[in-house]
């Protein structure tokens, strides 16, 4: 305790992703010593230049904590005995078979095992199924012959990183911490709370990974829920968006949650599957999980359907049209392509013969398995020679006018146009399909 309240305290972050680097910048801003670990020298140069890889961090602020010696990055191990916490921040993606891939927390573990000391507290902030802090991490830090607890001291804490998200950033975010043992829970609270507003503890690690489960299984069975009410919806001739939209007027009772072309980013899609893996070696079937994973995992099918709809109505096939995709971010005014339904969407029109080209304000090309999509310009031109125009993800900087006077046949998959229908005082001819061979039309 003495040693992670003092001033000159540092503190260790292993993985400068997404997670990482906003948590290295709150360590070093509240007046601490961020110590930033990475396997990308890339990385590690951007950073020690004073430069931001990620979005939500802006590069003068990277800038201002090199300055004042409050961050440094490196690709040296070693120097993990440096630190008075650890705090890992790794990957942790599905394998194809959808099983848990805890390669990155083990390879962090085993680097940090081999520096262990004693008086250091370690924390793992990846998500993950239930005991892997116990059971993957703890084993590697007893074997130095080290006791948990008095000598070292082990925690779980889930990352609850939003990008893009202007109100809520690591700082003012209720983190939940759970410990190995209690006194390894009165470090860990002690060590975040110097800077993160609010601690949320529980009785044990193994609580502390299933509340994060909890949160992204919430979102992505109501998403699910939503998604298939879309289909029915779809099938039954009701625009899917008027009726959430009065639903969500109901003061109680009622969360409002909106269709999409997919569940997309690190955490909704994934996640539960962490929790599904883990029953399944308890001969338990997580039966909801799996039904809303299937659910949303056909939306982006859905999509490509009212593409091949929208067509069919202009009087053309997929196979040999040109298709424009606007958006490939898994959210609006983020450049985060990860499990973003965008991909399925590009490569099923593909498969079925389509042209397939996209255009990202903040995506100008990434990566899929060995092939590398570019993005294109959008031009007024590009607009109006596509046969078909698919919005997918929403960015606030799209000019929705001119996609809407310039496209020949228009998919709108996230219900953006409606603002600019509505003050036009024009009806789409139906509730995905914006614009297709059958003209938009003003309303009386």
């Amino acid at each position: 305790m003495k040693d992670i309240t003092r001033d000159d305290v540092t503190f260790g972050v292993m993985g400068l992703g997404y997670v990482g680097l906003p948590l290295a910048v709150n360590v070093g801003e509240a007046g601490l010593t961020a110590l930033g670990f990475d396997v990308d020298s890339e990385v590690v140069e951007g950073v020690n230049r004073g430069e931001s890889h990620i979005q939500d961090i802006p590069s003068a602020d990277v800038a201002a904590l090199r300055k004042s010696g409050r961050l440094e990055a490196t690709t040296q191990m070693e120097r993990l005995a440096e630190c008075d916490v650890i705090s890992i921040c790794v990957p942790t993606p599905l394998s194809k078979t959808r099983d848990p891939d805890v390669s990155y927390i083990l390879a962090a573990g085993q680097a940090v095992a081999r520096a262990l000391r004693p008086g250091q507290l370690i924390v793992l902030e990846s998500t993950t199924y239930p005991g892997t802090t116990r059971e993957v991490l703890l084993p590697l830090f007893e074997a130095r012959g080290l006791t948990v607890g008095t000598d070292f001291f082990l925690c779980f804490s889930p990352e609850r990183v939003d990008p893009g998200n202007e109100e809520w950033k690591t700082h003012n975010t209720p983190k939940v911490i759970g410990g190995v043992t209690d006194r390894c829970l009165e470090a860990g609270v002690a060590a975040y709370q110097r800077f993160i507003r609010t601690m949320v503890a529980v009785s044990s690690p193994e609580a502390a990974e299933t509340v994060k489960i909890l949160e992204n299984t919430f979102r992505a069975v109501n998403i699910a829920l939503v998604n298939e009410t879309a289909l029915i919806a779809d099938r039954l001739g009701v625009d899917i968006w008027e009726v959430v939209e009065a639903a969500a007027t109901k003061p109680f009772g009622f969360m409002k949650f909106t269709p999409g072309p997919g569940l997309g980013g690190h955490c909704i899609p994934v996640d539960p599957h962490y929790l599904s893996w883990k029953m399944r070696t308890l001969d338990y079937r997580t039966r909801f999980i799996e039904l809303a994973s299937e659910i949303n995992a056909e939306m982006p099918h859905f999509v490509v359907g009212k593409v091949r709809e929208a067509l069919n109505q202009h009087r053309k096939a997929v196979n040999g049209s040109r298709v424009l995709v606007l958006g490939v971010a898994y959210k609006p005014d983020i450049d985060d392509v990860r499990e973003s339904p965008a991909l399925d969407i590009m490569t099923t029109l593909e498969r079925e013969g389509a042209e397939v080209a996209f255009h990202d304000p903040y995506v100008s090309q990434f990566k899929e398995g060995e092939r590398v999509w570019k993005g294109v310009e959008l031009t007024d031109e590009l607009l109006e020679s596509v046969d078909a125009v698919v919005i997918v993800t929403d960015h606030a900087v799209f000019d929705l006018e001119r996609i809407l006077d310039r496209s020949q046949v228009l998919v709108d998959s996230r219900h953006a146009m409606s603002r600019v229908m509505r003050e036009r005082g024009m009806e789409s001819p139906g509730a995905w399909i914006v614009k297709s061979g059958v003209p938009v039309s003003a309303t009386a």
